[in-house]
């Protein structure tokens, strides 16, 4: 089967698992996964032969970008501390642990072999994260931690690997040139992402198209990664890096019909670039069963196992840790960031989901490799058994928990954001009424009325939060029920009017709907 066609059924298919997925209420990244599986095992499908620096630089640098335009900076750089021992701390931890007991069960595997694997397995997947976090609501925080992690680890999980790698084929390692080039990885693929971001930036300061500013949008990100690549620096690094600089100075730059649509175009780009890594991954289930007909199939079932039981146990056996011996240890600490519910580094324990990079740098070890069919087939084992096993009950344990938050009124800083908003609007109107009153009084007059509206609605501070609230979801949803007549009347006109002036008129009426779902939540 030719690779086009595939992709346009891997495409199709992941519509109809996704709408499955929602029906019967089943993480995404689990049933793209099983999906992958099953058509893997169909006639005339072909096997699927997944080139590993191609899924790295097609599928990493894109979704990372997404996923770092999107951080809430100043919320990352105050859990920088548990986002670290998480990212690189629970990386080497769990890669060692892995390498300690893959190494016990399979004792002719050499030690950096081992630890090969343990690299490979040992990052949390960034998309497998954000495709289970989408469906239940967690307290910013745990979320902030997490999306922060999945942005570093594969960063450190790649730097060790390429350093276990050579080890194990050139017999020999010097710890402290390891360190050095870490550090130096690290610094220049971050340094290489800010470049790139703010050059990006300069240059959406002089287009004025929005085709134009997705577009660059969308190549910042891979020019970071693999300028980064070039000068041997983390490429992860320079992804993230771009995506933090261009979130943090969109509104500077973009206008409004940009912001629009590069969030538009994004969100369908992050869907199926994340439902193409799940099915792939499951589609890569036959090729691996393949290779390995001349192993014993209960040894590796329980080898599996085992491996995928180290990955669950240790991460819980460092959250924990890392939550509690820094408050132990530092009574600032414990001060300004008291000790969190226990529930909460459960959960972080159990969101440990692995995806596409695991399996991609499984891929990518060398034919000559030391057991190198075997590492491949733990990689998979790992991946599956987190997302099917952790990504189906990660909502269950939220809500047995009760971490998962309700809907809550806007918090007083919101609040008196928007009401700040509001009046600098009514000045501005204010301040410009006498240029246009003598000619356009009335106007001028009903316009000032309107923001002085908008100003009073929006004073909630220092008033009965819950009720006011309360009463302007009410107004939002009236304003839903006229933007729907007001449709319906449209669609009447479809032959009456000029076809462009119709499709201006149901734009501005997308954009105000979508203006009050998102001010209701449901966007």
């Amino acid at each position: 089967m030719h690779t086009l066609e595939l992709l346009l059924i891997l495409v199709a298919a992941s519509v109809a698992l996704a709408y499955a997925a929602h029906r019967v209420r089943v993480p995404l990244a689990v049933a793209l996964v099983l999906g992958g599986i099953g058509l893997a095992f169909v006639p005339g499908i072909g096997t699927v032969e997944l080139e590993p620096e191609l899924a790295l630089a097609l599928f990493l640098p894109p979704l990372l970008q997404a996923s770092a335009y999107r951080t809430d900076w100043p919320a990352f750089r105050f859990n920088l501390r548990p986002i670290l021992l998480l990212a690189v701390g629970a990386v080497f931890f769990t890669a060692a642990a892995v390498a300690v007991v893959a190494h016990l069960l399979v004792p002719s595997l050499p030690w950096w072999a081992a630890i090969t694997l343990g690299s490979i397995v040992a990052p949390p997947d960034a998309v497998a994260a954000a495709a289970v976090l989408k469906q239940v609501r967690l307290p910013k925080r745990i979320v902030t931690v997490l999306e922060g992690e999945s942005l570093i680890n594969d960063a450190s999980s790649l730097v060790l690997y390429r350093f276990a790698v050579a080890a194990t084929l050139a017999g020999s390692f010097s710890i402290g040139s390891g360190a050095v080039q870490f550090v130096g990885s690290a610094v220049g693929g971050t340094l290489a992402g800010w470049i790139v971001g703010r050059i990006a930036m300069w240059i959406f300061a002089l287009l004025e198209d929005t085709l134009l500013d997705i577009t660059v949008s969308l190549l910042a990100g891979f020019i970071a990664y693999f300028l980064a690549e070039q000068l041997h620096a983390s490429g992860v690094l320079a992804a993230v890096a771009c995506g933090l600089v261009l979130g943090r100075q969109q509104r500077a730059e973009f206008t409004g019909e940009s912001r629009l649509g590069i969030a538009s175009v994004w969100a369908f780009i992050e869907f199926v670039l994340t439902a193409l890594v799940f099915m792939l991954i499951g589609l890569q289930l036959r090729g691996i069963i393949g290779r390995l007909g001349n192993y014993d199939g209960e040894m590796l079932l329980w080898l599996g196992l085992a491996v995928s039981a180290t990955l669950i146990v240790g991460r819980f056996v460092w959250v924990f840790p890392a939550i509690w011996l820094p408050r132990a240890l530092s009574r600032r600490i414990r001060e300004e960031d008291p000790m969190p519910p226990w529930s909460h580094p459960a959960v972080l324990s159990w969101a440990g989901m692995r995806g596409v990079v695991s399996l991609a740098a499984a891929l990518a070890l060398p034919a000559r490799f030391p057991a190198r069919d075997i590492i491949v087939f733990l990689a998979f084992c790992a991946i599956f058994t987190t997302l099917v096993v952790q990504g189906t009950t990660l909502g269950w344990l939220i809500r047995r928990l009760g971490v998962e938050e309700e809907d809550a009124p806007p918090e007083p800083e919101t609040a008196r954001a928007r009401a700040e908003l509001a009046r600098a609007a009514l000045d501005a109107v204010r301040d410009h009424v006498d240029d246009i009153a003598s000619e356009h009084g009335q106007a001028a007059a009903e316009l000032v009325e309107e923001y002085r509206v908008r100003a009073h609605r929006a004073s909630v501070v220092g008033q009965d939060v819950e009720t006011k609230t309360g009463q302007l979801e009410a107004q939002q949803r009236l304003r839903l029920i006229a933007i729907e007549a007001a449709r319906d009347k449209l669609a009447e006109q479809t032959d009456r009017i000029d076809a462009e002036a119709h499709r201006e008129l149901g734009e501005e009426l997308d954009l105000e709907e979508q203006q009050v779902r998102r001010a209701l939540g449901d966007a």
